[in-house]
């Protein structure tokens, strides 16, 4: 299999997640319209599926191939903060024998914010959406687990690998989450997550990398992938 499959409820979470996979003409009505008519009803009849899905599994595709430059994901138990539709976590299983765990929040906000949202409210899923899409494109049932952020008991368990691309730090402050993070740790545990402030991640974790620098967007955040809390 070398691509998704993808239903038109789905394309939509993913164009509110993933705003540069839209097309020029879409970001232009955006602006025009505003986020609010966007996000609640242009969002939900104007969108190509198959486009979409080509483009998610092209970006997915390609933000795998960087991991994979500095992080090992045979036999390691990941979890998964704010990761959309699970597309990089897809092809993850596709080529790894590993476990998952999604922690995300079960409603769309109605009007899309982005950057950084202190009080930990923005949330751009659905998590019925998310399990048919992991199922529909043959992850193994028994390989993931879902978690409510608002209403479940989050996994206690010790990861091998956190990821969290464009959330955790990026809309979420990192702090919100920091002392669950230690709970979930082991000694060589690997976290990967954007931040513009990757500098004071130095003073937090014994190792920080940078592996991707976003210079042209609003925010220029940086990729760090960190090991070791202090």
């Amino acid at each position: 299999m070398s691509k998704f499959h993808l239903e038109s409820k789905e394309a939509r979470l993913i164009i509110l997640q993933r705003i540069e996979l839209a097309t020029s003409f879409l970001k232009k009505i955006r602006k025009l319209f505003g986020r609010y008519i966007f996000s609640n009803y242009i969002s939900k009849y104007f969108l190509d599926t198959r486009s979409i899905e080509k483009k998610y599994y092209e970006l997915m595709k390609s933000e795998l191939e960087l991991l994979e430059n500095h992080i090992v994901f045979e036999n390691k138990r990941i979890l998964s903060i704010g990761g959309g539709l699970g597309g990089l976590e897809i092809l993850i299983a596709r080529k790894f024998d590993c476990s998952f765990s999604f922690i995300e929040k079960n409603y769309i906000s109605k009007k899309v914010k982005y950057g950084w949202d202190q009080n930990n409210k923005e949330a751009y899923n659905d998590l019925k959406l998310l399990e048919n899409f992991l199922i529909n494109n043959n992850m193994n049932k028994e390989k993931f687990k879902i978690f409510d952020y608002d209403k479940d008991i989050l996994p206690d368990e010790k990861f091998d690998i956190i990821i969290s691309l464009y959330s955790l730090d990026y809309h979420y402050d990192f702090d919100i989450y920091s002392k669950y993070l230690k709970k979930i740790c082991h000694s060589e545990t690997i976290l990967v997550f954007d931040t513009i402030k990757a500098d004071l991640y130095k003073k937090i974790f014994n190792r920080v990398q940078i592996i991707k620098k976003d210079d042209q967007t609003v925010h220029k955040s940086k990729r760090i992938v960190c090991n070791g809390f202090i």
